[in-house]
């Protein structure tokens, strides 16, 4: 099928920016958050991101004003009923998805394909909470979703060919470049990204390094734009734990097990940018 009109659901970073792509690259898009307040909020940072691209000659003024017109804000999940696609990028847990996918299985009409953003957690499990396994799969934008290239199709047991084959044309229709990976936790990238981060955190414990070296170390020998302690900031902490738990439950391999100071900084709630401080000190800056 032809992904015409997206449904967004989750009012936070990864949630608006899914929206923003979507939006300007000709989709119809209802971005849905439990307040209307929220949902409007999100519309508001939707524009101030396009105001910016407009301001750097990025975009066009005219590309903008189209971009906004395909977009409307609602508390109400039942207007998610006519969409295409439904993305849902709320709280990384499991139970609460679980509970949003049965609840979207008895709104949304037959065709509708239901996704997961979901970094991590299986997709089958969703998948399995709908009368639609079939027409169920995972979508995995990175963030910031408007910058980064990638998008990850996750394929659980239960998904049909045609709706992998969907899914893949509606990001591909964003402009992301696209992989398909089984539905496995961390899928391609957090597989191989988590169990560095946790090293360097390792490496941190031990006083191999300083963070701020190692950070360096990583930017200048191995030409990352970042180094894994400004990286873990910028993801969150807890996030990260979250990630790295997840990991560890399903492979049992001690790469995955999160390292203790990780836990106590979780613990602390510092958790990087958002919390003000992490790895890094932000609240100064």
């Amino acid at each position: 099928m032809s992904i015409q009109s997206v449904g967004v659901v989750g009012s936070g970073i990864m949630g608006s920016g899914i929206a923003e792509v979507a939006a300007k690259t000709g989709h119809e898009v209802v971005l849905r958050s439990r307040r209307q307040e929220s949902a409007d909020a999100m519309v508001t940072s939707l524009e101030k991101s396009l105001a910016k691209q407009v301001e750097r000659n990025r975009l066009s003024a005219e590309d903008r004003d189209a971009a906004l017109g395909r977009v409307r804000a609602t508390a109400d999940l039942a207007d998610l009923a006519g969409c295409d696609l439904v993305i849902e990028s709320i709280v990384e847990d499991l139970d609460t998805k679980k509970a949003l996918f049965k609840e979207l299985d008895g709104i949304c009409g037959e065709s509708t394909i239901l996704a997961s953003n979901t970094s991590t957690l299986p997709v089958i499990e969703l998948a399995m909470e709908t009368n639609r396994p079939d027409k169920v799969c995972g979508v995995h934008f990175f963030n910031p979703a408007p910058a980064m290239a990638l998008v990850e199709i996750v394929k659980p047991l239960t998904a049909s060919d045609e709706t992998i084959d969907s899914a893949k044309a509606f990001a591909a229709a964003c402009g992301k470049t696209v992989v398909e990976v089984v539905d496995q936790a961390g899928f391609i990238v957090n597989n191989l990204l988590f169990p560095y981060l946790n090293n360097a955190v390792r490496l941190y414990e031990n006083r191999v390094a300083t963070k701020e070296d190692i950070d360096e170390a990583m930017k200048g020998g191995c030409n990352f734009p970042m180094g894994p302690f400004a990286l873990l900031d910028l993801v969150g902490l807890d996030t990260s734990l979250a990630i790295l738990d997840a990991l560890y439950d399903e492979f049992k391999d001690p790469n995955f097990a999160a390292r203790p100071l990780l836990k106590r900084m979780v613990a602390a709630n510092q958790l990087g940018r958002k919390s003000g401080k992490g790895f890094y000190d932000y609240a100064r800056k």
